[in-house]
């Protein structure tokens, strides 16, 4: 490989030309002569690292095991450094497993004799060595800003490092000098490498012959002279040779880019000399470089808790977690006129409010007493706090600029300069912020207060490529999109006809055949960094689209799509577009973000569920609107006031890996707005836009309040650092009956209080925007949290609803009827009339005030006109109707009588349309019942017509008309004609009655229905018309509907064919209802008080669903479905596997699922819940605790609401399922969820969910497969869900029970595997009492040792009875239940009984069993010694523990509520036994759990002398219950415990 000479530039690929020479035809630099030029030889030294392995003649080292190790890859050069000469490597491989990358230098230590450390760092002695971007010697950084990032070099850049003759040391890059890095260097020193990291092989390339170093000259600085700006433009537009993809990009955009704004940026002066120092092509070569002392620093007196480092360039504030203020730092010398004072943000923390301040000052700071915040400071101070400018201490400008201090993050510039005419400008990222205050002192100080969130900053150079490129990068952004129809093309320059990507694309993307392709090469090891954009702004009306080539399975996300109007050529990439903050709007999965802010939640298709073969594309119209197409379907408007000249962009972000652009490819037409009057859609004509209501948000706004979507939502700037000034006004007045309807889209947790919302006679021009709209004193009327307030005054409390109250998504409406009422919707519910009299005659406006809390609005759809009916109603809005009826039903049928188009399939369940747009009527068999849901599924799409499927209600039976042509007495071509009979229809979002427009902007819009889309019509119990998509209640469409009225459907344009899913209700006999849940038993001590366990609860019924439980289609990326849609089993990971039982969870339903196989290398298990939102477009998060909307989970032992917690325990742990177990989940009449494990009703977990809701599974770590279990026919279907077997039903309060040891199936209950239960059980065996008294198998009993209450998670203490009282739980005790005695079972059905523990011994236990109660007795039944010290000899043992006996009355009975005390030794006398298994010794004790009637008790303080002091959880004076009343006590169970 030949190299370029210095002199005349020789023919090889030397980085650049000799100082007298013009360059080489392959010279490639502008550096100083040759940047090739190495030491002797240009070897490597045979010592190296532990991992390094030598090759070519030691020119080559690479790194071992670069997957497994990033250090121990030092090489050092085999001889010392010459002096001139650039000892130069390639990087030849790097992997992206690790960060950090090369590093270079050089070091005073003989390679010989070293003993290499594990990194260059660690090299000591007189070594140093560039890493990243900062210069260490001997380890310390003592240059944090220098030269170019070498993290960010790639496979083929060259680095080198310079030792020239004044002793000083220079990185070169790519053949360009990056200056100098250090001074003082010993004469002989050696260059290091070292492949750290990325970095793994490197080549050093050949000497160079001929070469010599040139004379050292100082080094100008980086800003060029005008004069230069022009021999580069010059240059770079004749040098054929250049490689742009070499040059930095600095250089062009500063020499190339500035000089084209002339007049506009070069007033921002990127150079830190001040104005006439400015170095000319005549003195750069002799202007002396600014000496330390000139330098920019930090002045060494600073605030009490500052720490100065790295040459008083970096300040630091101590202590940050504890202290917020004490920062200040100035500048050790006073900013000259253009000089700019910048710094870097190092670091923030996220425990204070309010951020870093900077500014001015002419305080000097050797005589200033440095206050706490300069702020404080009241003279002489000029500062900028937040997004305003302060004047010694008190606020000039409030809102100076778009930016806010307090916004900004970590590596964020903040820089200010006094200009020459004294106007003081501050610059956020480079960006000029326009003049703060036009008189400044002519000597002031620069200052930083390093407040709150703001730790660490650096002062930044000017000097610094980085830096200098961020700033020209920022300032195009900012001027874009005016600064893009500012450029000129030159007449030369073609426009080129045919769209590629742009060469500078992201990290880690790459463009191939001819810019047609793009692509991330490493698609498995990154999943963004993968931005291209167009080579050109796109034409109005011209599509760009492209076809996803390759994806990759390892990633969440896919590709995104849209348009932004930066210039690729001079755009700095981010990592993905979305986090670019101006000037882009992006399709990202199905919402639509505007400069990273979400401004559409669901549009259009998934385009994370597109594959490869799919295309997307993306089109601007001429009216500023912007649409995006996926399979060349146009999924509709999705932004508004779109600029022109905007560029493409494509997202390779995810899954994503490859994408083509697409050319001449068919897509669908872009609707076009309709004319005003049209009220029909031709269908061979594109389809037509719903009409929407004009109403948005007026421009004039609070200084804090942001307006973007075309004026549809509204948002709160700087969320964080201000809650109020955010009021947002509507457009125009609202007119009588006209809904104004908003969703909150975005919430911080940070303040108090929420969203206000009202009405207003004043005028947008007219109002002076308050901090609060409470504040406005006149005509006036707003809601705010649960207070109707007029003028500032509240006039009424406890509103019908509560803003504070509401939530991320929740929709808030404001509508003023004729009567000059105020109404508000939440959610679409009228919560009735707020107030009246309102001027009938004066114009109101809706206004938002986007406070504390709430952050962000939008206008929704349901914004317009109403039913005249509903502006004058207080009723609120119906609840949405479950999709499938709980009981067996026979299936609807179409009519005989359809349009002369339509042919009837399967029975009558099917309708086709064989020809042609319309003539598609089809009606129902019979009229609709009240409440009765007419539903159908669209099966069959034709693309060529435009127009949507109409559906509506008709007092027209269809017999009455038979199947006749267009005209007379024949059906009418479509159902807008159809006007014999009083007839109320919804087409696209449209309602109308009789074909004339009663209401726009109805629910959702019907020409996006797909295929699988299920939509139903319901006649409300109100005389109202409801439309149900895919089983979501659209709400009222219609009112005062007439009785007796048929379903009627038009398959119009695009809807081809439907098939019925519904079905009518019957009118069953009192025999064929299904069973109801009853109980064999009454061991659990109580009943229901609804009295469901003896078959009374007709309402709680198990439901019979006439079709089978399967999974929904729709479910997370690594679940596959199986056996019928009815097994889920989790195929990769340990995440994505949400799956959505398709039917609705409607009341008294049971969906059960199996626990098929656990894999126990994860923690955690499944996840059980429901979500109340429609999940057939639901785009599952990786984990269901990620869903924050309309979710209610059980996990572990807790209860989460949208991903907080809500109850801490509750039932059984779910984490320790075994395989196997059996979970359900059921609704009650009252809409309250229950959890049932292996069928035992554990309780009410959430009380009130929405309906309709689906049940949802989430297949998390060991979970991996699951199983829908329905409920078996015959006596099992009629057993009681509610039926508890071995628990207690009468420890239920408020939802929360005792929890079970798991079930069924056996071998998987750890009672057949639990110790110590078995050795209760055996012992219980020796007492030979009859098993007529104890409950069977498998409810017979209930161990409590550690292990087992453990397991299920038993809280110690439960309550119960009413009033309410606790008992603790028999912790240490294994639990045999008894059969209660039918006698006395009707005295525990009221759930009023107290729960208590009495204790007993072996002697007494039979006779208290044979009589039923508890009483004295003697003779024993069991032949045992009697433990050492027992009162008592031979075999006798003493009565109960009782008063004496007296013939008069019944000894009293002695109760406890804890077992702690009632199993005393004293009252629970010890025996001992021997256990037949083992043959060892041990000892027991018995006792009773008895249910007591509330009142037949006296509490009082213990009597019998304790060992042990008492449960400390109950109060001494009420730990022992006496009672003397006959039958006051109810067996429950007998308790044992063995020693």
């Amino acid at each position: 490989m030949a190299a370029g000479s210095g002199g005349s530039g020789g023919s090889g690929v030397g980085p650049g030309p000799g100082p007298g020479g013009g360059g080489g035809p392959a010279g490639s630099g502008p550096g100083p002569g040759s940047g090739g030029g190495l030491g002797s030889g240009g070897e490597l030294h045979p010592r190296t690292g532990r991992l390094v392995s030598l090759s070519a003649c030691g020119r080559t080292a690479r790194r071992q095991q670069p997957g497994q190790e990033f250090n121990h890859g030092l090489v050092l050069s085999r001889e010392p450094l010459r002096d001139g000469r650039v000892f130069t490597v390639r990087i030849d491989r790097k992997v992206n497993s690790w960060s950090g990358s090369i590093e270079i230098g050089v070091t005073a230590l003989d390679p010989s004799v070293l003993d290499f450390p594990s990194s260059a760092t660690g090299l000591k002695g007189g070594s140093w060595v560039v890493s990243g971007c900062s210069v260490l010697r001997d380890g310390r950084s003592v240059l944090e800003e220098y030269g170019q990032d070498l993290d960010q070099l790639g496979e083929g850049d060259r680095v080198g490092v310079e030792r020239t003759v004044a002793g000083e040391l220079r990185l070169w890059v790519n053949g360009r000098d990056c200056g100098v890095a250090a001074t003082g260097l010993p004469a002989r020193v050696w260059a290091v490498v070292d492949l750290y990291g990325k970095c793994t092989q490197i080549t050093v390339l050949p000497p160079e012959p001929g070469f010599s170093s040139p004379t050292p000259i100082p080094t100008p600085p980086l800003e060029p002279s005008a004069p230069y700006e022009d021999s580069a433009l010059a240059e770079q537009g004749t040098s054929g040779d250049e490689d742009f993809g070499s040059t930095e990009l600095s250089e062009v955009v500063s020499n190339a880019v500035l000089s084209a704004y002339n007049g506009g940026l070069l007033n921002v002066n990127l150079s830190s000399p001040p104005a006439g120092e400015g170095l000319g092509s005549s003195c750069a070569a002799t202007s002396p470089i600014l000496t330390s002392n000139d330098a920019l620093l930090f002045h060494e007196k600073c605030g009490t808790l500052i720490k100065l480092s790295n040459n008083n360039k970096t300040a630091e504030r101590r202590r940050p977690l504890d202290e917020f203020n004490n920062g200040v730092v100035m500048t050790n010398r006073p900013l000259r006129d253009n000089e700019m004072f910048e710094i870097r943000i190092d670091k923030l923390v996220d425990k204070w409010s309010g951020s870093i301040e900077i500014g001015v000052t002419t305080h000097n700071p050797n005589n200033l007493e440095y206050p706490a915040t300069m702020t404080n400071l009241q003279s002489g101070t000029i500062m900028m706090s937040g997004c305003g400018i302060l004047t010694n201490g008190k606020g000039t400008r409030r809102e100076y600029c778009e930016f806010s201090l307090d916004e900004l993050q970590e590596g964020d510039h903040i820089g200010l300069t006094r200009k020459s005419n004294s106007a003081l400008h501050f610059f956020i990222n480079g960006i000029d912020q326009g003049v703060a205050t036009p008189l400044t002192p002519p000597v002031v100080y620069g200052v930083v207060d390093l407040y709150g969130m703001a730790v660490k900053v650096t002062i930044v150079h000017n000097n610094n490529h980085s830096d200098r490129l961020r700033r020209n990068n920022a300032i195009l952004r900012a001027l874009s999109p005016e600064g893009a129809l500012r450029r000129a093309v030159p007449a030369a320059q073609a426009e080129p006809e045919r769209l590629l990507f742009h060469p500078n694309c992201g990290q880690k993307a790459a463009i191939t055949h001819e810019g047609r392709t793009a692509l991330r090469p490493h698609a498995t090891d990154d999943f963004n960094h993968g931005v291209v954009l167009s080579s050109r702004a796109l034409r109005d009306g011209e599509v760009f689209q492209v076809r996803i080539d390759k994806m990759v399975d390892k990633w969440a996300g896919s590709i995104e799509i849209g348009v932004t109007t930066h210039n690729p050529a001079y755009l700095q990439l981010p990592s993905t577009m979305t986090n670019l903050r101006s000037g882009t709007w992006m399709m990202t999965g199905n919402g639509v973000m505007h400069n990273g802010t979400t401004i559409l939640d669901e549009y259009g298709h998934n385009l994370d569920r597109l594959k490869a073969g799919d295309t997307v594309g993306v089109v601007r119209r001429e009216d500023g609107t912007l649409h995006f197409f996926v399979n060349g379907m146009t999924q509709g408007p999705a932004a508004w006031n779109v600029p022109p000249g905007v560029y493409a962009v494509v997202d390779l972000y995810g899954q994503a890996a490859q994408a083509t652009i697409v050319d001449d490819v068919e897509v669908s037409p872009i609707p076009e707005p309709l004319p005003e009057g049209n009220n029909q859609v031709s269908p061979s004509s594109p389809s037509s836009g719903a009409g929407g209501s004009d109403l948005r948000f007026h421009q004039l706004h609070g200084s804090n309040a942001v307006i973007t979507n075309g004026g549809r939502t509204a948002l709160r700037h700087n969320c964080r650092s201000e809650f109020n000034d955010a009021i947002v006004i509507s457009n125009r007045a609202l007119r009588d009956g006209e809904l104004f309807e908003i969703v909150i889209q975005k919430m911080v947790d940070r303040w108090s209080g929420s969203i206000e919302a009202g009405v207003t006679a004043i005028r947008p021009e007219d109002l002076e925007f308050p901090n609060t709209m409470t504040d406005i004193d006149y005509d006036t009327w707003m809601l705010s949290g649960t207070a109707i307030m007029q003028d500032g005054n509240t006039m009424r409390n406890n509103y019908g609803c509560d803003l504070d109250a509401l939530g991320t998504g929740a929709r808030i409406g404001m509508m003023r009827t004729a009567k000059g009422d105020l109404h508000y919707f939440i959610n679409g519910q009228d919560q009735g009339a707020a107030c009246s009299g309102l001027p009938p005659g004066k114009e109101v406006y809706a206004v938002v005030d986007l406070y504390g809390q709430c952050v962000q609005v939008s206008i929704t759809n349901a914004t317009g006109p109403m039913d005249n009916s509903l502006a004058t109603s207080n009723t609120a809005t119906e609840k949405s109707f479950p999709l499938h009826s709980p009981v067996a039903g026979v299936a609807h049928r179409f009519h005989s009588t359809c349009g002369k188009n339509v042919t009837l399939e399967e029975d009558g369940a099917r309708a086709v349309r064989a020809a042609g747009y319309a003539h598609g009527l089809v009606f129902s068999t019979k009229e609709l019942k009240t409440e009765e849901a007419f539903e159908v599924k669209v099966e069959e799409l034709d693309e060529k017509w435009a127009g949507s499927l109409r559906l509506g209600l008709t007092t027209l039976a269809p017999g009455e008309m038979g199947p006749g042509a267009v005209s007379g007495p024949g059906l009418p071509p479509s159902l807008p004609e159809l006007r014999t009979k009083t007839t109320w229809m919804v087409s696209s979002c449209e309602v109308r009655r009789d074909g004339q427009l009663q209401r726009m902007n109805y629910g959702r819009n019907l020409e996006r229905l797909g295929v699988g889309s299920r939509v139903g019509i319901r006649r409300g119990a109100d005389d109202t018309m409801h439309i149900l998509v895919d089983g979501e209640d659209m709400g009222p469409a219609a009112t005062g509907i007439a009785k007796n009225v048929w379903a009627v459907l038009d398959l119009y344009g695009p809807v081809r064919s439907v098939s019925i899913v519904s079905s009518t209700r019957l009118e069953e006999p009192e025999g064929t209802q299904p069973p109801s849940p009853s109980s064999d038993t009454g061991s659990e001590g109580e009943e229901d008080e609804e009295g469901e366990e003896h078959g009374l609860g007709g309402q709680d019924q198990v439901a019979i669903m006439p079709t089978a439980l399967e999974f929904l289609e729709n479910h997370g990326k690594n679940i596959l479905l199986s056996n019928g849609n009815r097994t889920a089993t989790r195929v990769a990971s340990y995440n994505q596997g949400i799956v959505v039982v398709s039917q609705p969870l409607v009341p008294q339903l049971l969906v059960q699922v199996r626990i098929d196989f656990l894999n126990r290398q994860w923690t955690s298990s499944l996840v059980l819940g429901v979500i109340t939102c429609p999940p057939e477009r639901l785009n599952f998060p990786a984990s269901a605790c990620a869903l924050k909307r309309a979710a209610w989970l059980l996990r572990g032992h807790g209860v989460f609401h949208n991903g907080l917690k809500i109850c801490e325990k509750f039932g059984p742990n779910l984490d320790t399922c075994p395989e196997g177990t059996i979970l359900g989940l059921r609704l009650d009449s009252s809409g309250g969820l229950h959890l049932l494990v292996n069928g035992m009703d554990q309780g009410v977990a959430v009380p009130d969910v929405p309906q309709p809701c689906h049940a949802l599974v989430d297949l998390y770590g060991q979970c991996e497969q699951v199983t829908i279990v329905n409920p078996e026919p015959g006596p099992a279907s009629g057993k009681s869900v509610g039926t508890q077997g071995d628990m207690e039903k009468a420890d239920m309060v408020d939802g929360i029970k005792e929890s079970v040891c798991w079930g069924p199936p056996p071998a998987a209950s750890p009672l057949k595997s639990c110790e110590y239960h078995a050795l209760c059980s055996r012992f219980q065996e020796l007492l030979l009492l009859p098993e007529d008294y104890f409950m069977p198998p498998p409810k017979r009993s209930l161990c409590y040792c550690e292990s087992c209450r453990k397991l299920r998670g038993d809280e110690a203490h439960r309550r119960r009875g009413e009033p309410p009282r606790e008992y603790a739980l028999p912790f240490g005790w294994c639990r045999f239940n008894l059969r209660v005695n039918p006698r006395l079972e009707a005295g525990t059905l009221t759930k009023k009984w107290h729960m208590a523990y009495h204790g007993s011994n072996v002697a007494a236990v039979r006779r208290v069993l044979d009589r039923g109660e508890l009483g004295a007795g003697r003779a024993s039944i069991l032949s045992c010694r009697p433990l050492k010290g027992d009162p008592g000899g031979g075999f006798e043992e003493p009565g109960e523990n009782c008063a004496p006996s007296r013939e008069e009355q019944p000894p009293p009975v002695l109760l406890s509520p804890s077992l702690q005390y009632a199993g005393a030794e004293t009252l629970a006398s010890k025996v001992q036994f021997r256990d037949p298994k083992s043959q060892q010794t041990h000892q027991a004790q018995l006792a009773f759990q008895v249910c007591v009637r509330p009142g037949s008790y006296t509490p009082g303080p213990p009597s019998a002398a304790l060992r042990e002091p008492p449960d400390p959880h109950f109060s001494l004076a009420e730990l022992e219950w006496v009672t003397k009343e006959k039958g006051a006590t109810l067996l429950y169970a007998l308790l044992v415990r063995v020693e």
